[in-house]
């Protein structure tokens, strides 16, 4: 039954937003008990095809924007440093204007722990500026992220000051402001399932993995920012090239 509904959902004959019949109709056409529905429309959940509303019933996912990430985005931020526009590699990313974008944020002084400590180079318990934030389109959570900032760069600056986010050129705008140039930056990718806290904040839906990102930024050889960057795996596509000539 649910291989069945699934192929129905991928050709299309169920359309992205399209209630499924109701579970008396889907026992009457595969002369099933409810509790075989129940089942199969759980499977189809959790693969992330469905969702199931109170009072609605179970829908086909719509089909959502899918962000391009590519390796060229942070040279973006570069261009816009030098060309005083507005906006960041998100808002490129997203192909959205920057009145479109919204950003909730949350700033506090805290040691660094072990981890991060060891992506910075620095001793545990040096301290750090956390930067939380949520990423908004059209007042629409896309992504989430934890950045730290070595407080001893940006103690004091207008960096260290939430007020002044979103900040138009990003990390490149706001290190090139304190006199301090990127040179690098490395991201580390992997995928897995989402924290209670990330499916309610982005509202993922079950069965939906995300994309966890893991980026250090470069001053020479010093590393500037470390940031933890999460972004539901269907709306998302890495894209990169790797150039070998």
């Amino acid at each position: 039954m649910a291989d069945e509904l699934r192929r129905r959902i991928t050709d299309g004959a169920i359309p992205p937003g399209s209630l499924l019949p109701s579970e008396s109709a889907l026992m009457a056409e595969f002369s099933v008990a409810r509790g075989t529905v129940r089942e199969a429309l759980a499977l189809l959940r959790a693969e992330g095809l469905t969702v199931a509303e109170k009072g609605r019933g179970t829908y086909v996912r719509p089909v959502v924007p899918v962000r391009r990430l590519g390796s060229e985005r942070y040279r973006v931020e570069l261009d816009q440093v030098r060309n005083g526009e507005l906006g960041t590699a998100f808002t490129v990313d997203q192909q959205v204007a920057w009145s479109a974008y919204t950003l909730d944020r949350e700033f506090r002084e805290i040691p660094a722990a072990a981890p991060v400590a060891g992506l910075f180079g620095v001793p545990p318990g040096t301290m750090l500026l956390e930067r939380r934030f949520v990423f908004r389109i059209h007042g629409v959570p896309q992504q989430m992220s934890t950045s730290y900032l070595l407080l001893s760069m940006v103690a004091g600056t207008p960096v260290a000051d939430p007020a002044n986010e979103p900040w138009p050129g990003g990390n490149t705008s706001q290190l090139h402001s304190l006199g301090y140039d990127i040179t690098a930056v490395r991201e580390q990718v992997s995928a897995r399932m989402p924290l209670p806290d990330e499916v309610h904040t982005l509202r993922i839906p079950g069965g939906i993995p995300v994309v966890a990102i893991t980026r250090q930024t470069y001053v020479d050889d010093v590393v500037a920012e470390v940031a933890d960057i999460v972004l539901p795996g269907d709306r998302v596509r890495l894209d990169y090239l790797i150039d070998l000539a």
